[in-house]
């Protein structure tokens, strides 16, 4: 592949590159999906190496069951905070050992949940099971995605925003004007450039270093489901409490991967399939609960990642996975990346959160949805503002025994525009590309 050619088209092979600059592709995948996914356990008491390690695990999981082709990454859910808000409240800001367990047995059942689904979209024809997603629904849900974090990066940039400022710039300079692996490193280089005027600002916090570990394991016995389940009726309890959250974090499963297959042209929903993805989600969310992690979800930075690098080559979602996994065996590395101040944080996600935000603008207006048609507007109107509306209240919250399940705005607003879909008349979508031989060339990509 020419220099001056990298960074123009997408890019499917990765190995063109050399393996060096597939490590720091990798690399940069990690740095993006890290301020998220570590920011889930410290709410919830959680511990952040056994996160870590979930996460690559669970990702390599997925890819997998999903035949290695989808270049997604499997970060913390932050679905689940009301579960274990529910179910193990924090203690004086402290983890709660002893309910913990409990919360994570839930989490553990709600991901097998995606598996009764996975059956649903396997058994049933493809073109019968996506009229009920078309782009008019999937397009503003994936605006809607990004419009949704768009609060906590302005609320990230807020702490610094000189820092935020060059972390912003970095990127856009490099991505717009860069050459070769500059302009598809745009994230890791934003970063490091920012970090160096942090450290002659003096906003690193250096005591973070202080009696952490070169090498740790990253299990913690008590954050185990195993041995630490001794109450049937807890149990039961905090399984009725959480899995029917699983509900409403499969409809950001289906948005997310909608919006994989726009930014890489390929149609993932038919192959590998919703059925393989789903069930790669649902067992790796079970595997990370089951050893003390929180419940995995596909990851909305790392899909901005690839609109804005446009290197899509799952390997090096993969590469990122592994780096993840020995993060986890590594406190003083895993700490060194936390110090990084949440204004930069902030920088980056201003571009990412903004990426997936376009990418379903682009999804409707490549789709050529008509918005002339009121049915059209109805539809994308309802998920548009039911997604933001109900998400800055908190959702809804349904009450279950003891327990309160909360629905997030995104996850009405899915279930709302598909019901309005499948509801009001002239559905007159079909679903294109549904061979595997058109899934796999992205002929025909219609979604």
């Amino acid at each position: 592949m020419k220099k001056n050619t990298i960074g123009e088209n997408g890019i499917y092979d990765a190995k063109a590159l050399g393996i060096g600059k597939m490590l720091l592709l990798g690399c940069q995948h990690t740095f993006a999906m890290f301020g998220a996914t570590v920011l889930v356990p410290i709410l919830t008491g959680l511990d952040i190496s056994t996160t870590l390690l979930m996460a690559g695990l669970g990702t390599l999981l997925f890819h997998l069951l999903s035949k290695g082709k989808v270049p997604a990454f499997l970060g913390s859910s932050f679905a689940f905070l009301g579960g274990y808000a529910a179910v193990a409240p924090l203690i004086d800001k402290a983890p709660n050992i002893e309910m913990l367990p409990y919360a994570s047995l839930g989490v553990a059942c709600a991901g097998l949940v995606y598996l009764i689904l996975a059956g649903f979209f396997k058994l049933f024809d493809v073109k019968k099971v996506m009229r009920f997603f078309p782009p008019v629904v999937t397009g503003p849900i994936i605006i809607a995605i990004g419009l949704i974090l768009a609060p906590s990066a302005i609320t990230n940039c807020q702490s610094n925003w000189i820092l935020a400022l060059i972390a912003f710039f970095t990127i856009v300079i490099c991505n717009i004007w860069g050459r070769g692996m500059v302009k598809i490193l745009p994230i890791l280089i934003g970063i490091a450039v920012s970090y160096v005027v942090a450290v002659f600002m003096r906003e690193i916090d250096w005591s973070a270093f202080e009696n952490v570990k070169i090498i740790g394991f990253p299990i913690k016995k008590e954050g185990m489901v195993f041995g630490n389940i001794k109450d049937s009726s807890m149990a039961i309890s905090a399984i009725i409490a959480i899995v029917p959250i699983a509900f409403a974090s499969m409809m950001e499963h289906i948005g997310d991967i909608s919006a994989i297959s726009s930014t890489v042209g390929k149609n993932y929903l038919a192959d590998p399939g919703l059925h393989r993805t789903l069930m790669g989600d649902g067992l790796a969310t079970t595997l990370s609960a089951l050893f003390g992690g929180p419940a995995n979800t596909t990851y909305g930075e790392n899909t901005g990642v690839l609109a804005l690098t446009k290197v899509y080559d799952p390997k090096v979602i993969r590469l990122a996975a592994c780096f993840a996994i020995l993060l986890s065996f590594s406190p003083v590395v895993s700490t060194a990346i936390s110090t990084i101040p949440t204004a930069i944080i902030g920088g980056v996600s201003l571009i990412l959160y903004g990426m997936i935000s376009a990418i379903g603008a682009r999804n409707l207006v490549e789709n050529k949805v008509d918005l002339s048609k009121s049915r059209n507007v109805i539809i994308a109107a309802t998920i548009l503002v039911s997604a933001l509306g109900f998400n800055s209240i908190g959702g809804i919250s349904i009450p279950v025994g003891e327990a309160t399940i909360t629905l997030t705005g995104l996850a009405i607003a899915a279930i709302l525009g598909i019901l309005l879909n499948a509801i009001l008349p002239g559905n007159d979508y079909v679903f294109t590309g549904d061979s595997a031989e058109d899934a796999k060339t992205g002929v025909d990509f219609k979604i």
